[in-house]
């Protein structure tokens, strides 16, 4: 009788991953995630049947922890300035806490070992955002570029300001605040 799997396991292995993937890339060897996790390799293949969906799960699970940082407090009532700028402040504040998720995010969104199916999934967290985006656009308030070429801006230069913050960590509200400055000049039709 097969033993039942361990949520703590399960962790384990997604958060060692985490770090080898930060550091090594989606090539990283489950036997070294493993090894870090602290199971053995066999083990690790109980709760992933192979590392393509290991890789589909990690980023699912980052999301997961992105969406909740982003989405729990979203005011969907507010301002589409107001909600942008709530998508942008949390989700900069959890870049910058987590250099080695939005790392491995970023990896695991560019590698094709990683599906389309599993993508779209770690998208529709973000549903009532990027649905804003789209009324937003579509009723002139912001520039006519597809959704998913705003987001791109829009990690593009959350990205710069979580490197220039990480860097200057004294001057976190003047880099979030010029970086969300340089967001919104480039979306909204002026």
């Amino acid at each position: 009788m097969a033993r039942p799997k361990s949520e703590d396991k399960q962790k384990a292995i997604l958060n060692a991953a985490i770090q080898e993937i930060a550091e090594h890339g989606v090539s990283a060897p489950t036997a070294r995630i493993a090894k870090i996790a602290g199971v053995g390799e066999g083990s690790l293949f109980t709760y992933f049947s192979n590392k393509d969906e290991l890789l589909n799960q990690l980023y699912l699970y980052i999301k997961e922890e992105l969406r909740e940082s982003m989405m729990s407090d979203y005011p969907k009532t507010e301002s589409v300035q107001n909600r942008i700028r709530h998508a942008w402040n949390t989700y900069v504040k959890w870049g910058v806490a987590n250099p080695q998720k939005r790392i491995v995010l970023a990896k695991l969104g560019m590698s094709n070992k990683v599906s389309e199916q599993t993508k779209t999934q770690g998208s529709e967290a973000f549903a009532d955002i990027f649905n804003m985006i789209s009324e937003s656009t579509a009723n002139g308030l912001l520039r006519n570029y597809p959704t998913s070429f705003l987001s791109a801006i829009m990690g593009s230069l959350a990205d710069t300001t979580m490197n220039f913050i990480a860097g200057n960590p004294a001057q976190t509200e003047y880099f979030n605040n010029a970086g969300f400055e340089a967001f919104w000049s480039a979306i909204v039709n002026a």
